[in-house]
């Protein structure tokens, strides 16, 4: 599970640590097992949790702590992990309302920046993370700890670049692109259907969505500062063209 090939083939993720695996439960997906040590119990939050796996009729298979660490993905694992189905989610399952804002991941490479950009496009009511290729696997256990648990309750998915525009297109949802040289995101009014593409933490934005986008917007900084964090620029442009 540690391989993404490995992920794809058998459609599975693994969700580690305590609160990770309580979302997992309140998400309702599907859950095949789970691994348990005895650093579990040492507290009343992970005793009940285990309370809330058997509750599940999960089965979990109780494991050494030296047995745990090598299976776990941290260094100071929690005690607990769990195998899941990864959700059968594809742009026509998207659900768009009149006013939607979506988040696109152009070429993200690092597991942690994709989890917390997941878990702020659901905190500010984004509809969807739609990974265009280049980026990093939204069901890594890194970016699925990074997102404590918001990818099991917004659609979160991969598709092609060509796929994603066509779709946007045909469903009246413009495409803003991030870019330092852009305009500056306070000054723009956004349309009531919105999807925000953020680029490669080096590289920025690739050259087909570059082309595709319908504006680019900047975050204006003060002198001397030259880039801000993947996450955290989107995080703030999202709130700038909250509808």
């Amino acid at each position: 599970m540690k391989r993404r090939k490995a992920r794809e083939r058998q459609s599975l993720f693994v969700a580690e640590g305590v609160r990770a695996v309580e979302e997992l439960l309140h998400a309702g997906l599907t859950v095949r097992g789970a691994l348990a040590s005895p650093a579990l119990d040492r507290t009343p939050r992970g005793a009940a949790l285990r309370d809330a796996l058997g509750a599940h009729r999960i089965e979990v298979a109780a494991v050494s702590e030296t047995d745990f660490q090598s299976a776990a993905d941290t260094e100071s694992p929690q005690g607990v992990l769990a195998i899941a189905d990864v959700p059968a989610r594809t742009l026509d399952s998207v659900t768009l309302a009149a006013t939607s804002r979506l988040l696109v991941l152009d070429g993200i490479q690092d597991p942690g920046n994709v989890g917390t950009l997941v878990r702020t496009a659901a905190a500010l009511g984004a509809t969807a993370v739609i990974a265009l290729p280049g980026t990093a696997d939204l069901w890594n256990a890194k970016a699925v700890r990074s997102a404590v648990g918001a990818q099991f309750r917004i659609a979160s998915l991969h598709e092609s670049t060509p796929v994603v525009l066509s779709w946007l297109r045909a469903n009246g949802v413009a495409l803003w692109g991030a870019d330092a040289h852009g305009e500056p995101v306070h000054a723009a009014s956004p349309p009531a259907r919105l999807a925000i593409a953020v680029g490669n933490e080096g590289a920025g934005l690739s050259a087909d969505v570059r082309a595709a986008a319908d504006r680019l917007v900047a975050l204006p900084m003060a002198a001397g500062v030259e880039s801000l964090n993947v996450a955290v620029a989107a995080g703030i442009t999202l709130y700038a063209l909250r509808p």
